[in-house]
């Protein structure tokens, strides 16, 4: 009896074992089961794209009297001799110096033209269009283009931009395999990209890694992509791949230590590298917008003792004097929000924005001034050379006391008239002296406190006023003007 529920219970258990298993083996794979995917193979991205990516020489004319071109380090020279290399020349490593010509040599009226760098570049028209990095061409007496089936031709440069980087340079040839541009916006972190270029003068090295992240700020104009690609000295100007064979990107920077690949690379967005492109093709050169105000980010600190709440727009610290910032109502303190309807989310945005404004159209903008927002409307000028900031004039007139300033660390006094006509200023107090919570804040001597908790202060009494009004058990933001600039503070009455 004993043996027989054994059996039965031994077989039950088997059997239902067997079953269970079977049913396991019929149920969809696990998220993390299901996400395992073969590793990406580039073979037809290079078939595809490879005849598009081009190698760009440059040649430099010197005076053989000056010196032996650029000697390349030992052990590199020992790398490429081992290997059957050809030997280049390495652009943006410093080598020895060049000789000077002895005293009383003079120049030689036909100078030689020498290697001057080495970079990379693709294919943008079938009639011969290249693009590439401003610096790959920047300062070239001469520039060869050399084509996967070996082909070389003369360049000429179209035209160059360093602001962007980007250059567009031209050969005569038609048929030319062009490649394809891709769409930006639909570029993901974590995507597989590939790169190719010419690392040191080995043409048409491919090397791949994943986009690390998008809109890496890194420049005034430009939001990046970062990369773990390999990219060396060489590959600059060539393009970046992704896995629909469409060029996404300009690779045009690293981060390094070093000299080579460190795992991070930054290339410049194809969307706009092309809008740039435009325009060298049309003028040979690129026109951008300014407003004339130097801005900062807005911090957390500030944005919540304003009313912001969240940080986001662009803190204007100073207003060119009759520029056209100045012209549409924008104040030092302002906020700007919005740009054209668009926000502003970060500081380094408004730039883009404006930049890529044609001059003379008329923009909107909107503030966050003293707790509301204001609409503005402003005229688009055309870029140029940033102006010589004026120094504040080191007046100090009579003090005035104030228990309230006082309380904060702060010796005040009013403004004279003269001072404000030349500050161009309506208002506000001078800070003859910082102690205490004042000094702490970051206030010195010499500063104009011109508002107090989003209200504007023209007097010491006015200052008083305001400050007496205040709630103490929260952080009061000031704004204030130094030198040419403004900028907010946040002093915590209580601790």
């Amino acid at each position: 009896m004993i043996r027989l529920n054994l059996k039965s219970l031994f077989a039950c258990v088997l059997s239902a074992t067997v079953v269970a298993t079977a049913s396991t083996a019929m149920l969809p794979l696990s998220p993390a089961f299901a996400q395992v995917r073969a590793l990406p193979d580039f073979t037809d991205l290079v078939e595809q794209v490879g005849p598009s990516v081009v190698n760009i020489r440059t040649l430099e004319k010197v005076n053989p009297r000056q010196g032996q071109p650029d000697q390349i380090d030992p052990d590199m020279l020992e790398f490429f001799r081992r290997f059957g290399l050809p030997i280049p020349n390495i652009p943006n490593i410093p080598n020895g110096p060049r000789q000077t010509p002895p005293p009383g040599h003079g120049q030689n009226p036909n100078p030689e033209e020498q290697p001057r760098g080495v970079g990379s570049g693709f294919i943008l028209t079938s009639d011969g269009m290249i693009m590439t990095n401003a610096h790959v061409v920047d300062g070239a007496d001469e520039v060869l283009v050399t084509l996967t089936d070996q082909r070389e031709f003369k360049a000429r440069i179209i035209g160059a931009d360093k602001r962007s980087d980007v250059a567009v340079v031209k050969i005569e040839a038609t048929g030319l395999p062009a490649v394809k541009v891709g769409d930006v916006s639909r570029l993901k972190v974590g995507e597989w990209v590939m790169a190719i270029g010419s690392p040191f003068g080995l043409e048409n090295s491919v090397t791949a890694g994943i986009v690390s992240a998008k809109q890496r700020d890194t420049g005034d104009y430009l939001p990046f992509i970062q990369t773990d690609v390999a990219i060396n000295p060489g590959n600059s100007g060539g393009p970046l791949i992704n896995m629909r064979g469409e060029v996404v990107g300009i690779n045009s920077q690293i981060y390094s230590r070093s000299g080579g690949s460190m795992g991070i690379s930054f290339s410049i967005p194809i969307d706009e590298a092309v809008r740039v492109s435009e325009q060298l093709r049309a003028t040979g050169r690129v026109t951008r917008g300014r407003i004339g105000v130097q801005i900062e980010q807005v911090s957390k600190e500030v944005a919540e003792s304003i009313g912001l709440g969240k940080p986001y727009g662009a803190l204007v610290r100073g207003v060119e004097t009759g520029g056209p910032a100045d012209k549409a109502g924008v104040e030092a303190g302002d906020i700007i929000i919005r740009f054209d309807g668009k926000k502003v989310e970060k500081s380094s945005d408004l730039p883009r924005m404006v930049g890529s404004t044609k001059p003379g159209v008329k923009s909107s903008l909107t503030v966050f001034r003293r707790g509301a927002s204001k609409d503005l409307t402003v005229t688009i000028a055309e870029i140029e050379a940033e102006k010589t900031a004026a120094k504040t004039p080191e007046k100090t007139p009579k003090a005035t006391e104030s228990k309230m300033a006082q309380s904060m660390g702060l010796d005040l006094s009013d403004l004279t008239d003269a001072v404000k006509k030349e500050l161009k200023i309506k208002g506000g107090v001078r800070v003859n002296a910082a102690i205490g919570l004042a000094a702490r804040a970051g206030l010195r001597e010499g500063d104009v406190i011109l508002s107090v908790a989003n209200v504007a202060v023209t007097h010491v009494a006015g200052f008083e006023k305001v400050v007496a009004e205040l709630d103490k058990s929260k952080p009061v933001n000031i704004l204030f003007r130094r030198g040419e600039w403004a900028q907010y503070t946040v002093i915590r009455l209580t601790p």
